[in-house]
């Protein structure tokens, strides 16, 4: 009987939140926002189709302890969690009716501290990028990157009429940070949706480009970016598009008034964020399996084409959540693949074996595809000599194949996607 009425009680939840997330988004909102005015920070905000993260710890780098950054949190929910000092739901369904009883306790007493708030806020669904804006009023916008991540969200709008494509439903939805910015809003001037999306806006806006890179050298365990201004250096590989990310950096520190730092070799890299790893025999891995969709997908094989390493490999697992052009983006990845030259690709999953393989045998590369990742484990295992390097793009649960590939069994800590929830799903799949 308690157990049937603890599920029943969790079923509930559950559904509510799914059916009224905005109606219990603004529950918690409502507590956190007493905790956002009694601390009153100057807030600067990241978003983007990809690279919201990277962008963050590059942040972090510049300004320290001078700010709070809101790492695991760019949701509705999670970020008002992360104003009222509460973790948030991490493999318990219980804990959801936890932090429902917490939030009001927190708004009396809790704030952070710090001058500065770096937030990073997702544009997955509708209306959720607006929901944050003009709750946050950011003084200060880096909007990174546009492609169509989380497309399948977007489907809906354009099918009634709302927008023209999900190209213009996606703009939109990012548009509303930017048109809720006080001060400064950062856009690459090279994306034509990004210059339209914010033409009229109040606060002033900052087009800067890549084409300002002068000189990019990625190796497995080292990238130099060399501008006329100055020179970034990492200890990992990282692609080129984070040109546009240096530079918006650059500009935003001057305009905080505080010292630049360009040698990023100390920062902590984001796991499956091109992470660099030694493997069993002397392989090199390249961790860039946390997003799975054709606009990061993309950035990374920009970077295989120009890697200085021998025996390039990739293993890449589907792009998620697109919906019904799923068939025209896996296909784009198939020539994307071509284009890297890699020595052997492993696809792993439905949508790269139905549409990603027969393209890549139309363009003579070759290439192996399973639905299982032990199965991809087991073929790399058997025909690599350990003078390979292994790049991970994608979904299909590449961090249990990297976890078994790695020399040092403690980097897994460093890979993604190490939450409870998120290896009991491995677990179901079989992958211990």
């Amino acid at each position: 009987m308690r157990t049937f009425c603890y599920n029943g009680l969790m079923t509930l939840v559950m559904r509510f939140k799914k059916r009224f997330y905005f109606v219990a988004a603004r529950y918690f909102r409502f507590f956190a926002n007493f905790a956002f005015r009694r601390w009153h920070p100057r807030v600067i905000a990241v978003t983007g189709s990809a690279g919201k993260t990277t962008m963050l710890h590059l942040i972090e780098f510049e300004l320290g302890d001078r700010a709070h950054y809101s790492h695991d949190a760019n949701s509705a929910f999670g970020i008002a969690f992360d104003l009222l000092g509460m973790d948030g739901v991490r493999g318990s369904k219980w804990r959801w009716v936890k932090l429902i009883l917490m939030a009001p306790i927190r708004a009396i007493f809790y704030k952070h501290t710090e001058e500065f708030y770096v937030v990073e806020i997702d544009g997955e669904r509708p209306r959720e990028t607006e929901f944050l804006a003009s709750w946050l009023k950011p003084e200060v916008t880096l909007w990174v990157t546009f492609g169509l991540s989380h497309a399948v969200q977007f489907e809906q709008q354009v099918k009634e009429g709302k927008f023209g494509s999900l190209e213009a439903a996606i703009a939109h939805e990012f548009a509303t940070l930017p048109a809720n910015t006080t001060k400064r809003v950062y856009i690459d001037a090279d994306s034509q949706p990004m210059i339209d999306a914010t033409k009229g806006i109040k606060a002033e806006v900052i087009a800067l480009s890549k084409k300002e890179l002068k000189r990019y050298s990625v190796y497995p365990t080292r990238t130099d970016f060399v501008f006329d201004s100055a020179s970034f250096h990492f200890a990992q590989p990282q692609p080129k598009d984070l040109a546009i990310q240096l530079v918006m950096l650059e500009d935003l520190v001057k305009y905080l008034d505080i010292s630049l730092k360009t040698d990023f070799s100390n920062m902590p890299v984001p796991p499956g964020r091109s992470s660099y790893f030694l493997g069993k025999k002397g392989l090199k891995i390249i961790d860039s399996s946390y997003n799975a969709h054709l606009i990061s997908a993309e950035s990374i094989l920009e970077m295989v084409q120009v890697l200085h390493a021998g025996h390039k490999w990739l293993i890449i697992g589907d792009i998620v959540d697109q919906g019904e052009i799923e068939g025209e983006e896996h296909r784009k990845l198939a020539d994307l693949i071509a284009q890297a030259k890699p020595e052997m690709v492993v696809l792993i999953g439905r949508r790269t074996k139905e549409y990603t393989a027969p393209r890549l045998k139309e363009l003579g590369v070759p290439a192996r595809t399973t639905l299982d990742p032990k199965k991809a484990l087991k073929f790399i295992e058997t025909n690599t000599t350990g003078d390979e390097t292994l790049i991970f793009k994608g979904s299909q649960y590449l961090e249990w194949i990297i976890e078994q590939l790695l020399e040092n069994p403690e980097d897994a800590a460093k890979l993604p996607r190490r939450e409870p929830a998120a290896i009991k799903r491995r677990e179901k799949w079989g992958l211990k």
